[in-house]
């Protein structure tokens, strides 16, 4: 079992950080590519003014009208996204392998903390299924791989909260846990977890046409 974990924290967790990084980098370069032969003209009515003031009106809790309109999905996106952010970077066990591989020393958050952290981010992945479940007009419009997103994001968190609490098997749960988060890593670029590398782009897009060329709000 020992071997098994050196792979899959040495080899195999590169492999994951290549994939990322050479597939975002591809993303962002077809994306580019996209623009640049389909709309070109975007470009020249991009407004850092319009765009920024777009994205910081989206990402403020409750500063959009459709925000303001369904308080419980944006205190769970809200939340889903600061904590799915924070507990990765800053779990104890992260930060010592942060520093190892990357020679980064990070502050670390207490366990208790982190783990009541994991434990919000798998509530939040329950709330966005149940949504997917219950409601039509959300049910009409998932697919397939909807669902194995959900399930690749929360994997990470369900197996880790098992490992921290020792249920079942640890080394099992340890394993399984690192597997699923360089699958996370790796699945970034090339599903709608992509919406990290291009939301800021597509909002301030929307933000520019919106501001400068309509002269309107998009919030």
């Amino acid at each position: 079992m020992n071997a098994v974990y050196q792979f899959v924290v040495g080899p195999l967790a590169w492999v994951a950080w290549t994939i990322f990084l050479g597939g975002s980098l591809l993303r962002l370069g077809l994306m580019y590519r996209s623009v640049i032969k389909k709309d070109p003209v975007v470009f020249e009515y991009m407004s850092f003014k319009y765009g920024m003031r777009s994205i910081l009106h989206w990402i403020t809790p409750f500063g959009t009208v459709n925000w303001r309109k369904n308080p419980a999905m944006t205190v769970a996106t809200f939340g889903f996204h600061i904590l799915l952010f924070l507990a990765p970077i800053f779990l104890l066990g992260h930060v010592v392998l942060w520093d190892q591989a990357f020679g980064i020393n990070l502050p670390a958050l207490p366990e208790t903390v982190a783990d009541l952290m994991a434990v919000g981010v798998i509530a939040a992945c329950c709330f966005f299924a149940g949504r997917r479940i219950m409601l039509p007009e959300v049910s009409f419009v998932t697919s397939a791989m909807d669902w194995v997103v959900l399930v690749i994001v929360a994997l990470p968190f369900v197996t880790g909260v098992l490992a921290y609490h020792q249920i079942l098997n640890y080394d099992l749960m340890l394993i399984l846990h690192i597997l699923a988060g360089e699958l996370m890593l790796a699945a970034i670029p090339f599903t709608r977890l992509s919406h990290m590398l291009f939301g800021f782009f597509s909002r301030a897009y929307m933000g520019s046409e919106f501001g400068a060329v309509r002269h309107a709000k998009d919030w």
